[in-house]
């Protein structure tokens, strides 16, 4: 007999796995989670969430101890900091609280700056959520997916990203794509039967991953396994906890890599010289480790994490949420964009215009018909829900003297639309008893099922379609003694005529798609309507060159026939949802980015295919929870918008990867060249650690820089070989006027060192930083290309800040001496010709324009990216969920 939900209150699950719930019938299945059809009781969720945990893989926590974790994770930083606390034990005292008070100015700036950007990112998160439809007390809910536990009964439908392990109870042509998981790119088809014991995860045919997508049909099914339980999670927390690395986080990581290994070459050549020179161990270690820790990207990170928070912060100014800060970068790649035509070419306010019969001729019966075959909610007179085209129709004040007909039919059965027949229909009864069968869809479909259609009727149709117009088809006949209707019964049709509707083009489409154009974003149509109506919209935007391809011609090419038509078409229209989503992956197979717009449930599977996957607020909640952005308005615009603000992520972090590879790798160099021939070391190791603490506080206004219209016009990508290049190019220019000043204060000034000293760190901080201005652009500076005001004041404040230092009551104490006026003004000559040499290295190193590198995806990159939809929310715990037994990776 089966427990009710006060006998299962207090029944503990017994311990069940996904392969072990497979084999067993659904009704011991449910039994041994203390579940039933009313599903669990809130009492029991509340306690089993309480006691499970999370349904999470990831976790968007901001926590200050793993922040500051990475900024002192450097063994560099921490070997000075050791060798710094053996000074102060040997009698150095000043040099050692000095260097320790520069390391910990250091290491805040980049904490408080990454910090910020953690708690920019959990607040971006808190605003996202995922739900999905729960059995609860009897009630079906929406919840959070994180709130799920085992025995929760769940409702799956197309589209939908499956929320846990699910032992499925019943299904109706349910199918999902299990790719992620198992590799096979086939859907997989889903029923409750029980399978033999030992089958394999790809053959477990009575369950859902969690994970995978639902491509067709529906079902409903208990939780068996949550979080890092479940299939999905173990794998997502095999591949890592923290939030996955991007292509260009790699890129980052690689330029880092190599700077460490220069810093590594030039810190074992500075530590060598100075031990033949007999100069004192402690001094020389110092020293290497100081330019080492002076070449090494510290701020990098603080510097891009300050980029996305800024570019989120600016995006939600634009109207476009993104639901992970690397969504931007993601935006900034794009290199091909699909795009439905309902809302974002055209108005997407659909408007009733006309109802014509068979001959072409004005006639009300099809539009008296179609109120009959309708399936908006009308509620008080007015349209509750619905699709917009019966919306439209009811709306309309030709379907006033009408508005009465549905009352005098009965209802006996419904044929809903889907994406397959494209066409709704329902089996009506009027008073007298007399029984219809009307249909209303597609004409094509329409029209194919009916006994006689006239050229009249085929010539006005053409006509309409020719014209832009979206044309629905409306046929009927008798149907007695029918009391149900399956898609065979849409045969023998006559056709009563067609319904004309109007969605014009939209105004701001136009000068959208050119900015995209611009910007060289490709963009394609993906429509179910009318392929002669698409192209009529597309050719009235101005988008030429249009090539036309319907779903038939998809249906029909072979695998290479297939991905010739998506790489020739731009505009696809009478498409299913399957065939949505085909379109996108063979357009990734061409080593493109691609984005997905879309807002019905029929586009959810293009979605999650999409390396971008765009919505809007006003989309089915399906779509939403299958995109990675959302946009506040249907507007390309806003879309053109965000394409801008990620690739100018992108350049203005390049400024500072480029300027750490020019003059910093410079300055460094000759502090290697100087040790060899100097009495003394060319500059202590605590001036080093000031300089380059200055210099980085300067770069962090990076990210409030303008950047030229031609860096934002095509998509950018991570290419360590170009940097190796500017690297080898202009670091050793940046060396020559560092030997001119050597020369300068040795020969010039005659020096002693604490001048000397002095001068070359008031140079080098000089040169550093104010070459970003000529490195920010390959325009010329300040006469074609400005940057911002607070790039511009860092930048001149960071020099002044260093030229002053010698002539403040600090200066004994850091080690430096005042400085004569004639030096600033050979400074001054100095840079004004340094700046513009780099000026004439730019015309030469830029000559050739290089066409971006592929993007290459990481083994594992979609379930990362389907692992963020599985995130606990700040305010809950546990947020990483593990099996018995399971080992921390």
């Amino acid at each position: 007999m089966a427990l009710t939900a006060a006998d299962r209150a207090d029944v503990e699950p017994a311990p069940l796995d996904l392969a072990g719930a497979a084999v067993l019938p659904v009704t011991d299945v449910l039994a041994r989670l203390g579940s039933g059809p009313d599903g669990l009781t809130a009492r029991q969720a509340a306690e089993r969430l309480r006691r499970t945990g999370a349904n999470a893989v990831r976790s968007h926590r901001a926590r200050a101890l793993p922040v500051l974790a990475r900024q002192l994770r450097s063994p560099l930083l921490a070997l000075l900091a050791v060798t710094a606390g053996a000074s102060f034990v040997v009698g150095e005292h000043l040099d050692a609280v000095v260097i320790g008070v520069i390391l910990a100015a250091s290491v805040g700036l980049g904490f408080a700056n990454e910090y910020r950007a953690e708690k920019a990112a959990e607040a971006l998160h808190s605003r996202i959520r995922h739900h999905c439809a729960v059995r609860r007390d009897g009630h079906s809910r929406s919840v959070d997916v994180t709130e799920l536990v085992p025995g929760d009964l769940v409702e799956l439908q197309p589209g939908e990203v499956v929320p846990a392990d699910v032992r499925l109870l019943r299904t109706v042509g349910l199918a999902c794509d299990e790719s992620t998981l198992t590799g096979e790119s086939l859907p997989a088809d889903k029923q409750p039967a029980p399978v033999p014991a030992g089958s394999a995860l790809a053959e477990l045919t009575c369950c859902a991953l969690m994970g995978t997508i639902v491509q067709a049909g529906s079902g409903a099914g208990v939780v068996v396994a949550t979080g890092g339980r479940a299939e999905f999670g173990r794998i997502a927390l095999g591949l890592g906890e923290q939030q996955p690395e991007t292509e260009f986080q790699r890129g980052l990581r690689q330029f880092s890599m190599l700077l460490v290994r220069v810093a590594a070459v030039l810190t074992v050549a500075i530590f060598g010289i100075n031990l033949v020179l007999h100069r004192p161990l402690l001094d020389a270690l110092l020293f290497s480790l100081a330019i080492a820790v002076g070449i090494s990207p510290q701020l990098l990170p603080a510097v891009v994490s300050t980029s996305l928070a800024a570019g989120t912060r600016r995006l939600a100014d634009h109207k476009v949420l993104v639901k992970r800060l690397v969504c931007i970068e993601d935006l900034g790649d794009i290199d091909v964009l699909f795009t439905d035509k309902t809302g974002t070419l055209t108005e997407g306010r659909i408007r009733f215009m006309r109802s014509l019969g068979p001959d072409g001729r004005a006639d009300d019966e099809p539009l008296r018909l179609g109120l009959l075959c309708n399936e908006a909610v009308v509620e008080a007179g007015q349209v509750a829900a619905g699709n917009p085209l019966d919306a439209a129709l009811w709306e309309s004040p030709a379907a006033a003297p009408y508005g009465d007909t549905p009352a005098a039919f009965r209802r006996l059965a419904t044929l809903p639309f889907d994406h397959d027949r494209r066409m709704v229909s329902v089996l009506v009864e009027d008073g007298a008893g007399k029984r219809t069968l009307v249909t209303k869809g597609a004409p094509e479909t329409v029209l194919d099922r009916c006994v006689e259609v006239t050229p009249a009727s085929r010539a006005a149709l053409d006509t309409e379609f020719a014209a832009g117009n979206r044309v629905v088809a409306v046929a009927s006949r008798p149907a007695p003694g029918a009391t149900t209707l399956a898609a065979g019964d849409e045969q023998g049709l006559c056709l009563a005529g067609l319904l004309v509707f109007l969605d014009p083009p939209k105004v701001s489409a136009r000068d959208a798609l050119d900015r995209l154009a611009g910007l060289g974003v490709t963009v394609k149509v993906v429509t179910g309507d009318n392929a002669t109506v698409a192209a009529k919209v597309c050719a009235d935007l101005g988008l030429t060159g249009t090539c036309v391809v319907t779903g038939p011609d998809l249906t029909a090419a072979d695998p290479a026939e297939f991905a010739r038509l998506v790489e020739a078409g731009t505009v696809f229209a009478r498409v299913s949802p399957e065939q949505k989503a085909q379109i996108v992956r063979a357009q990734r197979k061409s080593e493109l980015d691609v984005a997905f717009l879309g807002d019905g449930v029929n586009d959810a599977l293009a979605l999650h295919a999409a390396d971008v996957g765009i919505s809007v607020d006003s989309a089915t909640d399906v779509a939403k929870d299958a995109a990675d952005v959302i946009m506040l308005e249907k507007d390309l615009d806003v879309l053109a918008d965000g394409v801008l603000e990620g690739r100018r992520i992108f350049a203005n972090t390049m400024k500072y990867v480029l300027m750490g590879t020019s003059s910093n790798f410079g300055n460094m160099f000759s502090a290697a060249g100087a040790s060899a021939f100097l009495p003394f070391l060319p500059m202590l190791p605590s001036q080093i650690l000031l300089n380059n603490l200055l210099y980085d506080s300067s770069q962090l206004a990076i990210p409030t820089d303008t950047v030229d219209p031609e860096q934002l016009a095509r998509p950018s990508r991570w290419d360590v070989h170009l940097i190796r290049r500017f690297m080898l190019f202009f670091g050793p220019i940046s060396s020559v006027f560092d030997f001119a000043t050597f020369g300068l204060m040795l020969w010039v000034f005659h020096a002693p060192a604490p001048l000397f000293r002095s001068g070359w760190f008031v140079e080098s901080l000089a040169t550093q930083t104010l070459v970003i201005f000529a490195v920010r652009t390959r325009r010329v500076p300040f006469l074609r290309s400005h940057p911002s005001v607070p790039l511009l004041l860092a930048a001149l404040g960071a020099v002044a800040v260093g030229a002053v230092l010698p002539a403040t009551p600090l200066a004994h104490d850091l080690g430096f001496a005042p400085l004569p006026g004639p030096f600033f003004l050979a400074l001054m000559a100095m840079v004004v010709i340094y700046l513009g040499l780099i000026e004439v290295g730019k015309r030469w190193f830029y000559r050739p324009t290089p066409a971006p590198a592929a993007r290459s995806r990481t083994e594992g990159h979609r379930v990362h990216r389907r692992a963020a939809r599985f995130s606990a929310v700040p305010v809950r715990t546990p947020l990483y969920l593990r099996g018995p037994g399971r080992r921390r990776r």
